[in-house]
């Protein structure tokens, strides 16, 4: 099981820093993603850091503000958000599994929401002034 944490209010311009960690083992290995899902859109992959090389993989829209790491004997994974917009107030939740991305028809993929296993309960972040 996933539980994040870190959620709150902050002011355009401002940072957060939002963690994922698993309760009772570690997240090594592990591929790790950071969705947000804004009332009455769809839930969007924002960020995975790989479990096989710690590479990253990061939206467009959140390219040059978040980014991801692991912590902790990489018990935790964290998402560091700077430079924030009101347009990145959303629910956040940790998602992980096997990889960031499929192999699909002869090449990769992201891995969709729904391919993921395991999730966190999510995070509020909101941003305002």
């Amino acid at each position: 099981q996933l539980v994040e944490s870190g959620g709150g209010l902050v002011e355009p311009g401002g940072s957060l820093r939002l963690s994922c960690a698993a309760s009772g083992s570690t997240l090594e290995r592990y591929a790790v993603a950071w969705f947000r899902q804004a009332p009455g859109q769809e839930r969007e992959r924002v960020i995975c850091i790989s479990g096989a090389d710690d590479s990253t993989y990061t939206a467009d829209s959140a390219k040059g503000r978040f980014t991801i790491s692991r912590s902790d004997a990489k018990r935790t994974v964290s998402l560091q958000m700077n430079n924030l917009k009101p347009e990145d107030a959303a629910v956040y939740y940790c998602a992980a599994d096997q990889s960031c991305h499929l192999w699909t028809a002869g090449a990769y993929r992201p891995r969709t929401a729904d391919e993921y296993a395991d999730w966190g309960q999510g995070t509020q972040v909101t941003v305002s002034s």
